[in-house]
């Protein structure tokens, strides 16, 4: 049998008390629900995880959030209010072998006690299909109960038939509010820091807070640091944490991110969102955090010349050259230098004239080619580069528009059974 994470059964209550060694996050994680912190719209009276609604905790679930907003926490929570027999398994650990002793089992265990198991599969998304396929007849069945917890849009990284099967939950990054509160618990609590008669300004407990970007655990881990760091150890003396301490902890901040996961399609959806609607401000800042992050810079000003032709085109044809520059001056300096060039062109977007004419006029001509027949070119926009050609008719009826004003109203360039169709507003007769 494995430990809390690992492939085996647990046996034992998933909410017994930890060791005074163990990390302070796992240390304060609420015993009741009404410790809980956070996700008010799933949690409490008249919610989908009500405690006093019959039922509540009867249902597979698949919870989606960010690290440290509670995803196994409410798992245990919700196993040690039901009568079912409970098994973890994190999906780094385990493998399709795991999975199918485990489901036998619980297929036993049913048949010999009337009772079901709770399965929870921390990090589901990373069991592929197959392993994931594993579990649909065990909780169709009512052998299972599955309680899955991932980071990324179940959408796309959990099996349908299984998501059909399960409710999806969003959890949400904890607010300052939550964060602060339970900072200050963990300050007088036994589990947490209360015999180290720690004093702790409040304004310096809400920078923790804000520090942490919604992840308790974050929070957590940052206060314990601190505390060490100012060698509160519980000896009858008070021990005051300082901005210095704080600074010392965070060395620096980690933003979430992840390249190829949903986060990264988030902020470059803002920073594209932001260039559209003019706003230069918001346009600078999530540049700067996707840059943070560590993106790829030339991924961004790719982004930065499509934006150029989608949202200003011709209102203003020179942005097109300005990210083209940029994309040439990063290419040559790289970061952290070549960050000021796509920060002007990016800018430089946000403030210029906007159309999407042209983004328009590419679709509906897009459209034209794959729902109306191929029409020959008309024999007058052919070219009779020889005789022959000349004698089938190429060329014959051309009218070239320098020397002859009205060709452009009086010839016409598209196929017969396009004729008329307009993809821009004409342009101004010169």
């Amino acid at each position: 049998m494995s430990g809390l994470f690992g492939p085996g059964p647990i046996q034992e209550d998933p909410l017994d008390s930890l060791g005074a060694d163990a990390p302070l996050a796992d240390r304060m994680r609420p015993a009741t629900m009404a410790e809980y912190v956070g996700q008010k719209h799933l949690v409490g009276p008249g919610k989908i995880l009500d405690p006093g609604r019959e039922g509540w905790n009867q249902q597979s679930l698949i919870l989606w959030g960010p690290p440290g907003v509670g995803k196994t926490t409410l798992a245990r929570l919700i196993a040690s209010q039901s009568e079912l027999r409970y098994v973890a398994y994190s999906a780094v650990l385990s493998g399709i072998k795991e999975i199918r002793q485990v489901m036998a089992e619980a297929k036993d265990w049913r048949r010999v006690h009337g009772v079901g198991t709770l399965v929870f599969v921390d990090e589901i998304h990373r069991f592929n299909k197959a392993q994931q396929d594993a579990f649909l007849p065990f909780v169709e069945r009512g052998d299972i109960l599955l309680i899955g917890a991932t980071t990324e849009n179940p959408s796309f990284e959990v099996n349908g038939a299984l998501l059909s099967r399960s409710r999806a939950l969003l959890l949400q990054p904890l607010n300052l509010e939550d964060l602060h509160g339970l900072l200050q618990r963990t300050l007088v609590d036994e589990r947490g820091l209360a015999s180290a008669q720690l004093e702790v300004e409040d304004g310096l407990l809400k920078a923790m807070a804000q520090a942490a970007d919604g992840d308790a655990r974050r929070a957590l881990t940052l206060l314990e640091t601190a505390a060490a760091l100012a060698g509160g150890g519980g000896d009858g003396e008070p021990v005051t944490l300082t901005p210095e301490h704080l600074k010392e902890a965070l060395q620096g901040k980690a933003l979430h991110y992840d390249k190829s996961g949903e986060e990264h399609y988030n902020l470059i959806s803002a920073l594209h969102k932001s260039v559209r609607n003019s706003d230069a401000n918001a346009t600078i800042y999530w540049l700067t955090r996707m840059m943070a992050s560590g993106e790829d810079g030339m991924y961004l000003a790719r982004r930065l010349i499509r934006m150029a032709s989608e949202d200003i085109g011709l209102a203003d044809p020179f942005a097109l050259r300005i990210t083209l520059d940029a994309a040439d001056a990063f290419h040559m300096l790289g970061y952290p230098e070549g960050k000021l060039a796509l920060i002007q062109a990016a800018t430089y977007l946000a403030r210029a004239p906007k159309s999407n004419a042209l983004y328009k006029a590419l679709g509906a001509a897009e459209a034209d080619v794959q729902s109306t027949s191929a029409d020959p070119v008309p024999f007058h926009l052919r070219n009779a580069s020889t005789g022959l050609m000349k004698q089938a008719g190429y060329g014959k009826g051309y009218r070239y528009a320098h020397d002859d004003p009205n060709a452009r109203d009086e010839m016409t360039c598209l196929p017969d059974n396009l004729a008329g169709r307009a993809y821009l507003n004409a342009p101004p007769k010169t």
